[in-house]
């Protein structure tokens, strides 16, 4: 027999899992979490969001006080050097206080924690370990893993995927990223900053390939402008070990010859994947689709007491949607109405200067017959970009022609994600170009560069 029985069980301590755990013990709810892993937190806190952000914020650091980019400020330096080891120590500092964070939130709000690897034994009951747990109601919240791609097998020492990357013992001379979206050109910024020749094969035309398509252009220029080399159009055969390093073969996507590319260490950045592997969840009368756990619109499934959240469900994988996710189960759970609007989830690329987008580009309102309208504000000539001497991106408004309701946003900016908020709550709101251009925003910030571009959508900015 069963030895607990709960109202929930969330498989799954990551962003969304926890959050959902959490949120469903403020209801009132009887709530476990299990996690399989040896701290809570999911991807994002362990090897993800978190340490990532740890050292591109340090290494931004670095490379202002390195390259001299202060002395227009008289602000100059002597020898600049890297203690490697103390900035991967002060990386994992911040993610143990936000792991045992989450261990202090369950605590507090009487959550149990269950370490171990939960495997499906019907629809109604778990097992884990040697314990069997029986729940009136399950949440999925595994999250994803790295995608592997055909003639590229991780080794974890040469051939690496972003876990590796962000612990490397030293920096390497050339690093080759296979794949050019979010994670690949963070984490080779990281290693360029540090002084690695960094090169990334991208198999689509351009880097990010979903995003605004000006955008992605006007982006990768600033990083080649940074010394990052782009192979966009360019398909990866093969990357074996040879001697200390490897080797990449590549070939364009159009066809054409073939080409050897020289690394100390590869980067395989091609994606993630649901992580449904070993959950057993045929168990439960569910069938996957690619992997993927289909839900309805209130997260539940096709089986009564089954739930799921985040990467293992379609959309984008990003931690914020999954916690938002989360929240909407557990408050759907508790009989309340929970909701998450699909169409208002804002992304970030956390490279400097940031990418910042929300809403549809320009390329899926072609795509859909939208007759629409456009307002873009450079921060060459916003003031405080200015008077901080960091004028490197714009901010692009795509309105509605006829009813002027705002339907996307993209930021290239130095402070692009923080930006991306204000048009994440106006699209919410369904706000007008006109709204956000008769609003009053703080002189001098950055967020004027949002005003004026509302303003440009009907042709009338004031400092442009």
């Amino acid at each position: 027999m069963p030895d607990t029985d709960f109202d929930l069980v969330v498989i799954g301590s990551g962003p969304g899992g926890y959050v959902a755990a959490i949120r469903a013990a403020q209801h009132g709810l009887k709530v476990a979490c299990v996690e399989k892993h040896s701290r809570y937190g999911g991807t994002c806190l362990n090897v993800g969001c978190i340490p990532s952000k740890s050292l591109l914020h340090a290494t931004e650091y670095y490379e202002e006080a390195k390259a001299g980019h202060l002395a227009k400020f008289g602000i100059s330096f002597g020898s600049v050097d890297i203690d490697l080891a103390q900035l991967m120590a002060e990386k994992e500092k911040a993610v143990g206080e936000l792991t045992s964070g989450v261990a202090f939130l369950f605590k507090k709000n009487k959550v149990e924690g269950i370490q171990g690897h939960a495997s499906f034994v019907d629809s109604k009951t778990i097992q884990v370990g040697d314990r069997t747990i029986m729940a009136k109601n399950f949440i999925v919240a595994t999250g994803s893993e790295v995608a592997t791609l055909p003639g590229v097998t991780p080794d974890g020492e040469v051939i690496v995927t972003s876990t590796e990357a962000l612990s490397l013992g030293a920096v390497p001379k050339h690093l080759v990223v296979i794949g050019g979206g979010y994670i690949g050109l963070e984490m080779g910024s990281v290693w360029r900053r540090l002084g690695a020749q960094v090169t990334v094969i991208e198999y689509a035309p351009q880097i990010v390939p979903a995003m605004d398509a000006e955008i992605g252009k006007a982006f990768a220029r600033i990083l080649q402008k940074q010394g990052l080399e782009l192979r966009t159009g360019m398909k990866v055969v093969e990357a074996r070990r040879e001697g200390a390093g490897a080797v990449v073969v590549i070939e364009p996507t159009a066809g054409g010859d073939r080409e050897e590319i020289a690394a100390d260490i590869v980067l395989l950045s091609t994606g993630r994947r649901p992580n449904t592997d070993g959950l057993n969840i045929e168990a439960t009368g569910l069938t996957l689709d690619r992997g993927r756990i289909m839900v309805n619109d209130d997260f539940s499934t096709k089986i009564p007491g089954i739930w799921a959240i985040g990467d293992v469900t379609p959309g984008p994988m990003l931690a914020h949607k999954a916690e938002d996710e989360g929240i909407a189960a557990a408050d759907n759970i508790a009989g309340l109405n929970g909701h998450v609007n699909h169409a208002v989830i804002p992304a970030v690329v956390y490279t400097h200067p940031e990418v910042g987008t929300v809403g549809k580009t320009e390329e899926e309102l072609k795509a859909a017959g939208i007759d629409y309208k456009v307002g873009k504000f450079p921060f060459s000539a916003n003031s405080r970009a200015k008077a901080n001497r960091d004028t490197d991106g714009v901010v692009k408004i795509l309105a509605d022609a006829k009813t002027d309701r705002v339907l996307g946003v993209h930021i290239i900016g130095a402070v692009a994600g923080t930006m991306i908020a204000e048009a994440a709550l106006a699209m919410e709101f369904g706000a007008s170009s006109e709204d956000i251009a008769m609003t009053c925003h703080a002189h001098p910030t950055h967020t004027e560069a949002l005003k004026e571009a509302a303003m440009a959508v009907t042709g009338k900015p004031i400092h442009m």
